[in-house]
C-alpha cells in the first residue's frame, strides 16, 4: 500500500522503523515525543502509538521515568539471536530442497539477481533488502509458517548489524557466490549441501557483524 494512503501511526511507525534500522537512530536514543511530532508534523498521539507498536517489536525500551529509547542489542543477546538464525535458517534450507516450486526458485534467482545489481550500485540499503528478499523466499518455501514468523522477528533485531556490515564490506562477490550455489544445491535437492553453504554464508555474515562491534 503506498504511504499517502496508510494510517498516520503506521507512516510514523515506518518512518522510526527505518530510521531505526538504518542506523539514523542509534541504540540507547532516546525518543522524545515532542521532538519527533514537530519534526514530523503530526500530534503526539500517532508518535505514542508508533513507539508503542516499536516496543512490541523489540526495537525500542521503554523505562519508568526515562520514557522510551532505542534498544540495544548486548554481545550476549546479538549471540543468541545469530545461533538462533543459523540453526532456523539450516532447517528451511532443509525444508526448501523437497518443498520449493518451480515459481519460487525462479523468484530466486531473480532476487539474487537484484543483490548483485545493489552490490555492484554500492548501495548499502538496496544490497541489505535485497539479501533480505532472497532469503526471505528460502522460507517462504520451507513452508513453516511458525518459524516464518520467529525468523522475522530475529532478523528485524539483527538487521541494523547486517547493515552496517554490509555499508562497509569491501565487495559482495563472496556473497554473490554463495547465494548462487545455494541456489544450485537447492534446485537440484541437494539438502546435504545447501545446509553446508549456508551455514558458511550465515558464519560469515557473523563474523563481519562481530568484526564490527570489536
Amino acid at each position: 500500500m503506498d504511504e499517502q494512503f496508510l494510517p498516520l501511526r503506521d507512516v510514523v511507525f515506518n518512518t522510526l522503523r527505518d530510521e531505526i534500522l538504518y542506523g539514523k537512530l542509534k541504540p540507547g536514543e532516546r525518543l522524545m515525543e515532542i521532538a519527533i511530532s514537530e519534526r514530523l508534523g503530526v500530534s503526539r498521539t500517532p508518535v505514542r502509538e508508533a513507539i508503542r507498536r516499536l516496543e512490541q517489536e523489540g526495537l525500542v525500551d521503554m523505562f519508568p521515568r526515562r520514557g522510551a529509547q532505542v534498544s540495544g542489542v548486548t554481545e550476549k543477546r546479538l549471540a543468541d539471536a545469530l545461533e538462533a538464525r543459523k540453526t532456523l535458517e539450516t532447517f528451511t534450507v532443509n525444508a526448501a530442497c523437497s518443498r520449493i516450486t518451480k515459481k519460487q526458485l525462479e523468484k530466486l534467482r531473480e532476487a539474487n539477481l537484484a543483490f548483485e545489481k545493489a552490490a555492484k550500485q554500492d548501495d548499502a540499503a538496496k544490497t541489505a533488502e535485497a539479501d533480505e528478499r532472497f532469503h526471505n523466499i528460502i522460507i517462504e518455501a520451507a513452508g513453516n509458517e511458525m518459524i516464518a514468523d520467529t525468523l522475522n522477528n530475529l532478523k528485524e533485531q539483527l538487521f541494523r548489524y547486517r547493515y552496517e556490515y554490509l555499508k562497509d564490506a569491501k565487495e559482495f562477490s563472496h556473497l554473490v557466490e554463495e547465494h548462487r550455489m545455494l541456489i544450485g544445491a537447492i534446485e537440484a535437492g541437494k539438502s546435504d549441501v545447501a545446509v553446508e553453504i549456508i551455514k558458511l554464508h550465515i558464519d560469515q555474515q557473523t563474523m563481519g557483524i562481530y568484526g564490527k562491534l570489536s
